[in-house]
């Protein structure tokens, strides 16, 4: 008669660890990588799916050409390495994205042109990274000029975010200040006003004048504003909802405000 400890299932074999290259960002999905070349960026190096060559040749091709290493990967080390995300089999080692600081927010606003009003957007503890990259396409589609977000409680400039940015990432500058209480008041002080989105707002997001230098704060979902964020407003306005759902996504809800403010900037030109 067998023993129990015979009998037992053996355990299953442990992962190692895939090894990346060092100091450097992944970035993964085609459209992702085409819009890093796009920009004339190369990456360092390019891991390719096996077998999936033929499908990705001029991709891969014009990656070589502008001086990226390329290595071809087994598709379950690309899924470990993407925590099985959609890779779409390649996946691209660049420079890390950094975040610009207050002073260069600042520095930008005193040299503004004065026939384009600034538009940003304000991320109020927006911790997902698939909002925030969303957010950040949202931005770049509709021309706006930056988006400010706190150095605690934000979602990290990674490679989720990247993906889900299709690009935007790369483009629109990301401001991380350390207080955003304190910086919508010096915002104030810069001459730009300050519109909070919330629920309970009186006035209706159409109601307001986002013509000159403007700057829409979006709270995360189901929290919103916090107390601070929202004292510090010049006005709070609301999405009508129609519906039965009481909200939306950050990112949509954030998509609809600037594209307003696009609307009536092309109105009032």
């Amino acid at each position: 008669m067998k023993s129990a400890s015979s009998r037992r299932s053996p355990r299953p074999a442990t992962r190692t660890p895939v090894r990346t290259p060092d100091g450097l960002d992944h970035v993964y999905g085609v459209h992702a990588l085409e819009s890093l070349l796009a920009r004339g960026e190369s990456p360092k190096e390019l891991w390719v799916q096996q077998g999936a060559g033929q499908r990705l040749q001029t991709l891969v091709a014009d990656a070589r050409a502008s001086g990226a290493a390329v290595k071809e990967q087994p598709r379950d080390v690309l899924d470990q390495l993407t925590q099985g995300a959609a890779h779409q089999g390649v996946v691209a080692f660049c420079a890390p994205l950094m975040a610009e600081g207050e002073e260069s927010l600042w520095l930008k606003l005193r040299a503004w042109p004065s026939d384009t009003p600034p538009l940003l957007l304000v991320l109020d503890g927006v911790t997902d990274v698939h909002n925030f990259g969303a957010c950040l396409r949202s931005a770049d589609a509709s021309g706006a000029h930056g988006v400010i977000v706190a150095k605690d409680k934000a979602a990290p400039l990674n490679a989720t975010v990247r993906k889900v940015a299709c690009g935007a990432a790369e483009v629109v500058p990301v401001y991380q200040v350390t207080n955003l209480a304190r910086t919508l008041a010096r915002l104030k002080e810069e001459g730009v006003w300050i519109t909070g989105t919330a629920g309970e707002a009186q006035a209706s997001v159409f109601d307001i004048d986002f013509t000159g230098p403007t700057a829409l704060v979006m709270g995360a979902e189901g929290k919103g504003l916090r107390r601070l964020t929202r004292e510090a407003c010049d006005h709070l306005a609301k999405l009508p909802m129609a519906g039965q759902v009481s909200s939306l996504n950050v990112s949509v809800a954030a998509g609809i405000c600037l594209f307003e403010a696009v609307r009536q900037r092309q109105l009032a030109s």
